[in-house]
């Protein structure tokens, strides 16, 4: 056997039943939703190659998060890619300049950071799990007055910019309501990075906040596709708390 077939059979093996169910029907439905809803051209940009993107970041995406729920600091390298795939659909679409922000100073600087981190943190009966923790009460209020606080002023001051986009067809309301969205959901995105970074559970909750955030954002927008993505992640997220909290209890 090669070993390009070895390793092949390691990493199926490495993954149960319901997480390659999952990540193929999520897959298979992203797929056919795009051929459904195809994407028309925009700001210049063939409409097939907006898909791809879509398409791309879904399949990194939904990768990554399962990678994530199974403690495997792997994630953060996938997640890279995720976040240059994500940069250019801001910039193909004009919008979303506070997550295009985001990850550009925050998000590619934590993944390096974070699989360092986890790195030196490996489970000490199972060397592929990292080990994992949950966060105190005082910590949570004050990241909710923290979340609240950027939303309003990260918002005011996006939707102040004179930037145009096709997106959302001279909608000018959805166009403001997206800009607050997108603040509150990178401010709840940072957040998200600093749990995954110190190996909290509460990283999943932050997750679903954000993942109900951008649905929301995708529904206004259009983008049928990475709403397929979004239901993808309220089901894994579910799956990776439960398995994080299993780990937790079995670790006190």
């Amino acid at each position: 056997m090669s070993k390009l077939k070895v390793k092949a059979t390691k990493l199926w093996r490495f993954f149960t039943t319901y997480e390659k169910t999952w990540f193929f029907s999520i897959l298979i439905l992203a797929f056919a939703c795009a051929i459904i809803f195809p994407e028309e051209d925009m700001n210049g940009v063939r409409g097939s190659v907006i898909m791809a993107l879509y398409l791309a970041d879904t399949f990194l995406n939904i990768l990554c998060e399962l990678l994530i729920s199974k403690q495997s600091r792997w994630n953060f390298i996938v997640s890279v890619f995720v976040e240059f795939t994500e940069i250019a659909i801001c910039i193909v679409c004009a919008y979303r300049f506070a997550t295009m922000a985001s990850t550009l100073l925050f998000w590619l600087p934590i993944d390096i950071v974070s699989f360092v981190s986890w790195s030196r943190h490996p489970d000490k009966s199972q060397s592929e799990l990292t080990e994992v923790r949950k966060l105190s009460g005082l910590a949570e209020v004050l990241i909710i007055i923290g979340i609240f606080i950027w939303t309003i002023a990260i918002g005011y001051l996006i939707s102040s910019l004179d930037i145009t986009t096709d997106l959302f067809g001279g909608n000018m309301t959805f166009e403001i309501i997206v800009c607050y969205l997108d603040a509150c959901a990178t401010a709840v995105g940072i957040c998200n990075g600093v749990f995954i970074l110190l190996r909290y559970r509460e990283q999943w909750i932050a997750w679903y906040i954000s993942s109900i955030l951008e649905g929301v954002i995708n529904v206004l927008s259009g983008q049928w596709v990475l709403l397929v993505l979004k239901l993808g992640y309220l089901t894994n997220t579910t799956y990776g708390y439960i398995k994080w909290t299993k780990y937790i209890r079995g670790r006190q």
